[in-house]
């Protein structure tokens, strides 16, 4: 008995003496500095606006549909239900909150690259504007931070203007992901939603449309800058008819976030991928960025580079119930010299040698 009794008591001695010990190392151990933890709310802001976009949308789409056949389905009814009485308001002015657009979330994505807004004239609170935006890239980082959150300053630097984004008018068939869209201020790039915005919406309104849409993210890679916008004239006659003015923008950096395998035209990859694209509006892109947890691995995250967009001069376009073939000619031709200008005007100052070039 009194082996067994020196035993435990010798037990209970090193035990005793394995937590001081742990807790000694514990208390020693170097503390996440500031930095580190900056780098990982970055990270996290990044990770949950990729998982929102890739997946939000089809998971709630399948968790709906799985309802359907439990219990539960009344849950699924009724917000077939309200999709159904809800279906206009994406077309007719959205339902955006102020709240979400200003969630401190959205400082950790704008540091995360870091993305940048760069204004190089005003724009009058008297008049609406569509603003293009380029590139596509493959997931518009430049174009989301800017003009649907309030992490750059937009509303500060344009007062009086209202910044509204359009993306491809099928996300807003998908449940809960269209009420996130809304919520932030996004619309579908259809005529009713753009001409609503632009006629019975007041002044202030800029409507950003990503042009080249998503066929140009097909030929996304870094340092080459394709832009699919010689046939593309639709804002210019929406501009038209409306008296919008028109102004270009260029994210610069927008091509460096994510390494994309280009398949060139006439292969068969590209044919399919074009096939997809015109079906279901979205195109299929084989691309990978950096790793959750070292930009030295391959994962969906976009990797960190600098990001700048700037935003140039408005092009006074006159207001034209019906603008002729010619005239939508003649003003698209005005604002892709304007779009020109602004590119080599700024290319050096933002990460681009001299000998870069435009394709359009």
């Amino acid at each position: 008995m009194k082996t067994i009794i020196a035993a435990y008591s010798q037990n209970r001695s090193g035990s005793r003496s394995s937590v001081r010990a742990a807790l000694r190392t514990l208390l020693t151990a170097p503390w996440p500095s500031q930095r580190d933890v900056r780098s990982c709310l970055q990270l996290l802001a990044v990770l949950q606006w990729v998982l929102s976009f890739l997946v939000l949308g089809v998971v709630s789409l399948l968790v709906l549909i799985y309802l359907v056949f439990t219990s539960f389905w009344p849950i699924s009814a009724l917000y077939l239900a309200w999709v159904i009485f809800d279906r206009d308001t994406p077309e007719k002015g959205g339902r955006r909150l102020a709240c979400l657009r200003r969630w401190p979330v959205w400082k950790y994505f704008r540091d995360y690259f870091p993305v940048q807004l760069v204004k190089t004239h005003d724009l009058s609170p008297s008049h609406n504007y569509i603003i293009g935006s380029h590139p596509h890239g493959i997931l518009c980082v430049g174009a989301f931070c800017n003009f649907t959150t309030c992490s750059t300053g937009f509303l500060e630097m344009f007062p009086g203007i209202k910044p509204s984004l359009t993306t491809l008018a099928g996300n807003f068939l998908l449940p809960l992901f269209r009420e996130y869209l809304m919520s932030g201020g996004l619309f579908p790039v259809t005529r009713q939603a753009i001409g609503y915005l632009l006629s019975k919406n007041g002044t202030g309104n800029a409507v950003a449309i990503v042009i080249g849409g998503a066929s140009e993210s097909l030929s996304c890679q870094p340092g080459v800058t394709t832009l699919i916008l010689k046939n593309r004239k639709g804002f210019v006659r929406m501009a038209l008819e409306h008296g919008a003015h028109l102004v270009p923008s260029f994210s610069f950096g927008e091509n460096d976030l994510f390494r994309q395998v280009v398949f060139e035209e006439g292969t068969w990859m590209r044919s399919i991928q074009n096939r997809i694209q015109k079906m279901m509006g979205f195109a299929p892109c084989v691309f990978y960025g950096r790793g959750l947890l070292s930009v030295q691995s391959r994962g969906f995250l976009p990797y960190p580079k600098p990001i700048t967009t700037v935003v140039g001069e408005p092009m006074t376009v006159p207001k034209i119930a019906e603008p002729s073939r010619e005239v939508v000619d003649l003003y698209h031709e005005m604002y892709v010299r304007s779009l020109l200008k602004l590119f080599h005007e700024n290319k050096t100052k933002y990460g681009m040698s001299e000998t870069d070039e435009l394709r359009i």
